[in-house]
């Protein structure tokens, strides 16, 4: 109890979300009766030295609920399953050495909690069919790095290993079960900014009986461990590119360079750059070097070494910037979910009404195949919706690869999330939609231009080439005037 309230404390005092975490073996069964008196093998005389009573565990388990914590147990019987649900303790633990028992992982999955497992000495086909039998079974679970090293030493860590957890099965929880030495704190902090998001150590209190063993902690040393985390957690900073910073902006701006007059312009000249130079300071309502394009006009007269003012830039967003931009995230979007699209293809943006509201209401398609099947890639900005249209001769599977979608087909809504997929039949009503951006395939039959019909009488007045922007590659260049773009 001493152990469960002082690390409780601690956990509570700085702020995370903390479970305390029990062992069930029922004794009487787990060891064989043969060997129940045998000293000389490991672990038993310990297992049986240290033994628990139920009642006891009932009255542990009270004490972690009245602390506000979560409570956990790992049970290494099927006995213990049941104790476990029982007692009504919380989250599942599956240890490593029985992370391939499946007698005992068939009888957890019927638990019906949230299960942490373990995965120390798995191979990587043994981990995949951990997985397809939790994910088959409904199963919400995290996946636990752990090396079985008592203590673990720095050079065999492998925490590598939480990044091929975090690729190989990006929509599951990582996690890291540590058995270094409580004094190292590098090893929390790397692990996280690896993508571990589940954290586990051996705790203990001493006593001048008690000495614990070389990978446990006191309650002191899990203060400083999980002072450790947090400041890893700070130190790693938003999991999304945010603006920057005003202190960050100005001092990136005090080394930046302006745009200055080279000699004498007048107002209306055009401005190339055998009449300007680039130096610093910036100065203030300068032109930046970085937004000089040849193609800006003298605003007023300048004198030789004058700053340009930012004036010169148009205030409008031209349709190639437009373009320019969108092409952009296209790019970042394929890039994160890391789908290459080679060299055969052909894109288009559809705007339904018109590429000013592109963001709004319209679709990248980028064409792959278009024989006797179709094979399209589909790609939906954050927010962009797709309007109520249907098609006579075309029959389509839409199938998520990255993000989410709401499908509505004849008044029916589908929510698709990654790997889900819905059938779209000839002369169904259907409309499209994201809130945070989706890539998906059509796999059809043979796609034909005309084959489009739109609820919105006013989208079906306007001709399709009014409606569609080809570009003919993804090659962004910020200086190209017309190039490959057109409409």
């Amino acid at each position: 109890l001493k152990i469960i309230d002082e690390i409780s404390k601690v956990s509570n005092e700085e702020g995370v979300r903390g479970a305390i975490k029990f062992q069930f073996r029922q004794i009487d069964t787990f060891i064989h009766p043969n060997f129940k008196d045998r000293t000389d093998l490991p672990h038993i005389p310990r297992f049986v030295s240290t033994r628990i009573s139920n009642e006891d565990y009932e009255i542990f388990t009270k004490r972690v609920e009245e602390n506000k914590l979560t409570t956990m147990a790992t049970p290494f019987d099927e006995e213990s399953v049941e104790l476990i649900k029982r007692l009504g303790i919380e989250i599942i633990k599956i240890a490593s050495c029985s992370a391939s028992d499946w007698p005992l992982i068939e009888k957890v999955a019927e638990a019906h909690k949230p299960v942490v497992v373990s995965t120390a000495g798995l191979s990587m086909n043994s981990i995949d069919d951990l997985v397809s039998f939790l994910e088959l079974k409904h199963v919400e679970f995290a996946l636990m790095h752990c090396v079985a090293l008592y203590p673990t030493p720095t050079v065999k860590l492998q925490l590598n290993q939480i990044e091929i957890f975090k690729k190989r099965y990006p929509h599951i929880t990582v996690g890291f079960s540590t058995h270094e030495p409580p004094d190292y704190l590098d090893g929390i902090k790397i692990a996280y900014a690896k993508g571990a998001r589940v954290f586990e150590r051996h705790v203990g209190i001493e006593n001048n009986e008690i000495k614990l063993n070389p990978y446990s902690s006191t309650p002191q040393q899990i203060r400083r461990w999980l002072r450790a985390y947090k400041e890893a957690v700070c130190a790693c900073g938003a999991e999304r590119r945010p603006p920057v910073g005003h202190k960050e902006e100005e001092s990136l701006r005090s080394l930046k360079r302006g745009v200055y007059a080279k000699e004498e312009i007048k107002k209306g000249t055009p401005l190339r750059r055998s009449v300007v130079f680039f130096a610093m300071p910036l100065q203030e309502n300068q032109l930046e070097s970085g937004y000089w394009k040849d193609c800006f006009t003298a605003d007023k007269d300048y004198k030789r070494n004058e700053p340009i003012s930012e004036d010169v830039i148009e205030r409008f967003t031209s349709t190639q910037e437009i373009i320019n931009r969108i092409v952009l995230q296209i790019k970042g979007m394929l890039n994160e979910a890391r789908i290459p699209i080679g060299n055969d293809y052909k894109i288009e943006l559809s705007h339904h009404y018109g590429l000013e509201r592109f963001r709004e209401f319209g679709a990248i398609i980028i064409d792959c195949i278009n024989r006797a099947y179709c094979k399209k890639l589909i790609l939906m900005l954050p927010r962009q919706k797709h309007p109520y249209h249907y098609h006579k001769r075309k029959e389509e599977t839409f199938q998520v690869l990255f993000g989410e979608m709401e499908v509505e087909i004849e008044g029916n809504r589908h929510v698709l999330r990654a790997g889900d997929s819905i059938v779209i039949h000839q002369n169904e009503w259907h409309k499209f939609q994201t809130a945070n951006g989706v890539i998906f395939e059509e796999i059809s039959t043979t796609h034909f231009d005309d084959d489009s019909f739109y609820e919105d009488k006013f989208i079906a007045r306007i001709p399709r080439e009014e409606r569609k922007t080809k570009i003919e590659n993804m090659f962004y260049n910020r200086y190209r005037s017309t190039g490959n773009y057109h409409e």
